[in-house]
């Protein structure tokens, strides 16, 4: 047993995983012995959400606060900084396993009503390596007897080397306030915030969710990392999954540098969206909602491409 609970690494060709049931961590990525994600030792609390999956909501509550079904719940502030309800309330809880094989294993964990959530969830997620990388796939189950808001984010970080060549499949993205709420959704078109074309990331700095994402025919959406070691990695998302919160480590704690990784966050819904209502999913009594997203590493030939333009 470590900090990060019971680890389970599965294995498929070029392709190595390792999760941590606390939080269903993806706690490492290696392909062909090289470590992919930006992580930490497993008994290390690590920093940042490194790896963890969100439930049962992504990003910020405004003052912890929401009204749903015309009742006003409290949730407690975990970001005090910001007055914000942050990464829902599973981050810290073991997830039981259900099926561990070389290449797959599976979780799950109960969400079980409490004050500021009275709302009863079950969750199940299978990580699994394969020739091509790696899939997570999460499915949330309504178990109570009323319906329920929900939303869901994972958490790793790309580890990257270097300057970044940076693909980011969105049309629009969310100006925020100063406590990193949205105030809005605007276009990127015009703006420094348009990657929808493989480009430099030069010096800018991300804490932004993006949406309105271009898919291709399989109804996957890709972003791409690409950094001067000469490979790239792709994130495919399915339509589980309509938003992406990018953020670029620049304020890393002081025990590591900086920009030494990129986080490129599924999400199903919009920062705040127990208030907005903006992606919101709201599950009825024994109705599931089920979602995947993964990795595939590939090799890069425009990341020379980028340590040149940056």
């Amino acid at each position: 047993m470590t900090m990060n609970g019971r680890l389970y690494e599965i294995r498929s060709g070029r392709h190595t995983a390792v999760v941590a049931g606390v939080a269903a961590t993806l706690l490492s990525w290696r392909v062909d012995g090289v470590e992919r994600l930006l992580t930490h030792a497993a008994d290390e609390l690590g920093d940042s959400y490194q790896g963890k999956t969100i439930v049962p909501w992504p990003n910020r509550i405004e003052d912890g606060a929401y009204t749903f079904g015309g009742v006003r719940h409290q949730v407690p502030l975990n970001e005090p900084d910001r007055g914000a309800a942050l990464h829902g309330l599973l981050s810290w809880t073991e997830w039981s396993l259900v099926e561990h094989t070389e290449d797959r294993v599976v979780l799950t964990q109960d969400q079980r009503p409490q004050y500021g959530y009275p709302f009863a969830l079950s969750f199940r997620i299978e990580h699994q390596v394969d020739a091509d990388g790696v899939r997570i796939t999460l499915q949330a189950t309504n178990t109570g007897s009323a319906p329920a808001p929900f939303g869901a984010a994972h958490h790793p970080y790309l580890a990257t080397t270097g300057p970044v060549e940076l693909t980011v499949p969105a049309a629009t993205y969310y100006p925020t306030d100063n406590r990193l709420l949205p105030i809005g959704k605007e276009s990127v078109t015009g703006t420094a915030l348009d990657f929808r074309t493989a480009r430099s990331l030069g010096s800018a700095a991300l804490d932004t969710a993006f949406t309105d994402l271009v898919r291709d025919e399989r109804g996957h959406a890709v972003a791409r990392v690409a950094d001067a070691t000469g490979t790239a990695t792709e994130l495919w998302l399915d339509g589980g999954y309509d938003y992406l919160q990018v953020y670029t480590d620049d304020y890393a704690p002081a025990a590591r540098t900086p920009r030494s990784g990129i986080t490129i966050e599924p999400m199903t819904c919009a920062p705040n969206a127990f208030n907005s209502g903006d992606g919101l999913i709201v599950l009825e009594p024994g109705q599931n909602w089920n979602g995947s997203w993964g990795y595939r590493s590939i090799a890069s030939s425009s990341s020379n491409a980028a340590s040149a333009s940056a």
